[in-house]
């Protein structure tokens, strides 16, 4: 188990993170998000044990991170760390010789990710002439080469189609299933949605949502109604009390409302419609909570 409690670091007068506190169990996919500038690297430096905390502690399996278990972490970070001078095979040599894994384990675990990954032919090319979705995978098997316990990715798909992002996600699947601890952050919040049961939402430094994502979305009490129907007035939805929104893409219409107790108003005038085809009451999407709540916090500023 990760656990991160109460911790607070600052550079100087400025507060990076403000006492943050989580836990992460063995086997869970963990949402880390935020804003630009909310506290995310911090995070995860702490984690890793290159940032020590003005005030709180980071436990990984009871221990603070150290040298001794610092082996055990994989991290994939946001900003590409690969020397683009090396050749992949040196370079991935190179990252697994740092976390004492033995040469010749290296070269076969290499082999499978290469294989794994479609890049077989790329492995005495050096970084420098690769793709930026190629870089992508390098950095990802360098984060795997010492089959770690502890898996930090930090916007792991960025530059990634979506076969390959399916790919990525299927690796991290086995991973949670191997009963790895794994902390996950993108700014595409539809994938830590899918992924991950729990998140912590950052905002300078400080948490403004955490929680089960199912309690996270009970408690935001908004909801969308998605109709296909012939003859809807925009108007008229908007006139029934508790509606704030209504819009229309290409095939349906989504109506906001502010609490589920609203919908059978709605519902009221939906059913006089002609040809009414569909008529669902969904609650709002991780993506809607975060600008909700983030956005609110930018407005208080």
């Amino acid at each position: 188990m990760l656990e991160v409690k109460n911790v607070t670091l600052k550079y100087g007068d400025f507060t990076a993170v403000d006492d943050l506190s989580f836990e992460v169990e063995k086997g869970e996919i963990f949402g880390l998000l935020g804003t630009n500038g909310a506290g995310k690297t911090t995070t995860f430096r702490t984690i890793m044990g290159l940032l020590y905390p003005s005030s709180g502690y980071v436990r990984y399996e009871g221990d603070f991170v150290s040298y001794e278990t610092v082996d055990k972490i994989g991290y994939m970070i946001e900003e590409r760390s690969l020397l683009t001078k090396l050749t992949v095979k040196d370079l991935i040599l190179y990252f697994g010789q740092l976390k004492n894994v033995p040469v010749k384990t290296i070269l076969e675990r290499l082999d499978y990710w290469l294989k794994r990954f479609n890049i077989v032919d790329y492995k005495m090319k050096k970084i420098k002439e690769l793709s930026k979705g190629n870089q992508q995978k390098i950095q990802f098997i360098s984060a795997l080469i010492n089959e770690p316990s502890l898996l930090v990715l930090d916007e792991p798909f960025s530059g990634l189609d979506v076969i390959n992002i399916e790919l990525f996600v299927e690796v991290i699947r086995e991973y949670q299933q191997k009963g790895c601890t794994i902390i996950f952050s993108s700014h595409q919040i539809d994938h830590v949605e899918s992924f991950c049961e729990r998140l912590v939402v950052l905002e300078k430094g400080k948490s403004v949502i955490s929680g089960l994502i199912k309690d996270v979305k009970n408690d935001f009490k908004k909801h969308n109604i998605k109709v296909i129907a012939d003859g809807l007035d925009a108007e008229k939805v908007l006139g029934i009390p508790g509606v704030f929104g209504c819009t229309k893409d290409s095939k349906e219409w989504t109506i906001k409302i502010e609490s589920e107790d609203v919908a059978p108003s709605v519902f009221d005038y939906i059913k006089t419609l002609e040809n009414l085809r569909k008529y669902d009451v969904e609650q709002a999407s991780l993506s809607e909570i975060f600008i909700a709540k983030v956005g609110k916090k930018y407005e208080e500023a």
